[in-house]
């Protein structure tokens, strides 16, 4: 059905909330916030960090800063605070021995994604690894979506598949299809609503899904 699947990677692949999260509250604890627990900060997986901060009312001249506070712990320690989720690495190799190209668009810094799959021996199952860039040119889903598809003849149509409503909209703002995942960072229903055709809740289903004829 799908031949040419795009994954998010935080929250769909690999388990990184320990790492997020506490380089989070680094972050924030530099500016006297305090009061948040691991849990409450789950929220920042998932988005640009940008947008994050910003809904945490970090004022808009010290972002940039806040950001920096986060990569700090996070480019050292933190990136490597992450696990793959359960069948995730045995579900890929099946779909590349089966033809299936396999691609990453992550909002996370590309060089940071590959970093992390290179360390989970993962790398060599995409075709293209795809994420944000440092000089802000992309920052959000479609924005990485965009540069993926630009750089690469993916052929067939390609079928986003993530686990916040972010990844949904993402591809729906380029005309792509989408499904969703429920054993990461967002809500089923969010994601349903904003147009997911589906909600996944094992790599087995995902497996089904995208092999049906």
């Amino acid at each position: 059905m799908y031949k040419v699947l795009l994954f998010d990677l935080d929250g769909t692949l690999t388990d990184s909330s320990e790492g997020i999260t506490k380089c989070v509250s680094r972050a924030l604890a530099h500016f006297g916030m305090t009061d948040y627990s691991l849990e409450q900060l789950r929220v920042f997986i998932g988005p640009p960090l940008k947008d994050s901060f910003h809904k945490f009312h970090i004022p808009d001249d010290q972002i940039e800063e806040a950001i920096a506070l986060f990569r700090e712990r996070y480019l050292t320690v933190g990136k490597f605070e992450n696990k793959p989720f359960p069948h995730v690495i045995e579900t890929l190799k099946q779909l590349k021995n089966e033809g299936y190209k396999l691609y990453v668009a992550t909002s996370k810094p590309e060089e940071t994604a590959i970093e992390i799959l290179k360390h989970f021996h993962m790398d060599h199952l995409f075709d293209q690894i795809c994420g944000a860039s440092f000089d802000h040119s992309r920052e959000n889903k479609a924005d990485v979506i965009q540069y993926l598809l630009d750089h690469n003849e993916t052929g067939d149509q390609p079928l986003m598949i993530g686990d916040t409503i972010y990844d949904i909209k993402g591809a729906s703002a380029l005309g792509l299809p989408s499904i969703g995942v429920s054993w990461g960072f967002g809500e089923s229903e969010e994601m349903k609503e904003a147009g997911a055709l589906a909600i996944m809740h094992s790599m087995d289903d995902l497996y089904q899904f995208v092999t049906q004829e």
